[in-house]
C-alpha cells in the first residue's frame, strides 16, 4: 500500500487515517493494542504521528489488513521477526513504488 503523506515531523490523526484510508477509532484502538505504536500526544492530548509511527501503522496495516493476520498473530510476528518481517516490508513497498511507476510509463506511451 502505496500512503500519500507530505514530508512533515507531525501528522494528526485525521491525516493518518484518510491516508490508510481508515477511522480514527482504528488507529486509537491499535495503539492501545501495539507497543511499537507510540504517538506524542499535545497538552490537549491530541495524537501526533511521527514518521516512524506512520512507517509501524504501515506494517501493522500490511499484516492485519492484507495478510488476514488476528491482531494476537500480528502481536506475535511482529515481537519474533520484527526486523525480517520490515526488511520485507520495505523491499515490497519499493518494489509497489517502481510498479507504479513503470505502470505510468506504459500509459503515458
Amino acid at each position: 500500500m502505496i500512503i500519500n503523506l507530505p514530508e512533515k515531523r507531525y501528522y494528526t490523526i485525521g491525516e493518518v487515517a484518510k491516508a490508510f484510508d481508515v477511522n480514527t477509532s482504528l488507529l486509537r484502538f491499535w495503539e492501545k493494542e501495539f507497543d511499537a505504536l507510540k504517538p506524542k500526544k499535545t497538552e490537549k492530548g491530541n495524537r501526533k504521528f511521527t514518521p516512524e509511527d506512520v512507517k509501524n501503522l504501515q506494517l501493522i496495516y500490511h499484516l492485519v489488513k492484507e495478510r488476514g493476520f488476528t491482531l494476537d498473530g500480528a502481536k506475535t510476528h511482529l515481537k519474533e521477526e520484527k526486523k525480517k518481517t520490515l526488511d520485507n516490508f520495505e523491499i515490497i513497498t519499493k518494489l509497489e513504488g517502481v510498479k507504479a511507476q513503470l505502470i505510468k510509463l506504459k500509459n503515458e506511451l
